[in-house]
């Protein structure tokens, strides 16, 4: 087990939560291609968990590599990117008829476009195991935590025309890549 506190290992404890974290997005993912949109929500919501603890533990281990730095921005383009993307489209745009899906997956495209550069920018930008005091733009946690409030909002009838949740995600996707300064918890 000494692997697990192995810096050099890809199987270090660290990124054994990062693989739990995409296993978790992958099972969302079917779910979501399945219309089961409660246990789609639970297996994202139980990725993000994961993903609160990888980095964690990889500072507080010394676990922190390169390798870890990018596999936990592949696990967030999965679980924070894609997954809310599918979800949004599936849940709320699907089967609505021809323009309105087309527009529905024109803005989902550039929101995923806008949360993967994000992650790019990200990783380009630090080194493996530093935290900055604040995020530049929001962090794509937090851009897919306003996708699942805008969804709630649509599914509790709070919010009742879908063009006002595509400009909701609109302006966060511009949001993932602004100038914002978000303090790092």
């Amino acid at each position: 087990m000494k692997f697990l506190y192995d810096k050099n290992s890809h199987f270090n404890l660290a990124n054994l939560f990062t693989f739990a974290n995409i296993t978790f997005g992958l099972l969302a993912i079917y779910f979501i291609t399945h219309h089961n949109f409660f246990f789609a929500a639970l297996f994202a919501w139980f990725g993000g968990a994961f993903d609160i603890f990888d980095g964690k533990i990889a500072r507080k281990y010394h676990l922190s590599t390169e390798f870890g730095v990018q596999l936990d921005s592949f696990a967030d383009s999965l679980s924070f990117v894609l997954v809310p993307v599918m979800f949004i489209y599936f849940a709320i745009f699907d089967g609505n008829g021809f323009f309105y899906s087309l527009v529905a997956g024109m803005v989902l495209i550039y929101y995923f476009i806008s949360g993967i550069r994000r992650l790019i920018v990200f990783n380009l930008q630090n080194d493996a195991g530093e935290v900055s005091k604040y995020f530049k733009g929001i962090p794509t946690p937090l851009g897919a935590i306003l996708l699942w409030v805008y969804y709630l909002l649509w599914y509790f009838n709070i919010l009742q025309n879908g063009f006002i949740v595509l400009t909701l995600i609109i302006i966060t996707g511009y949001l993932l890549n602004s100038k914002l300064k978000i303090p790092h918890p």
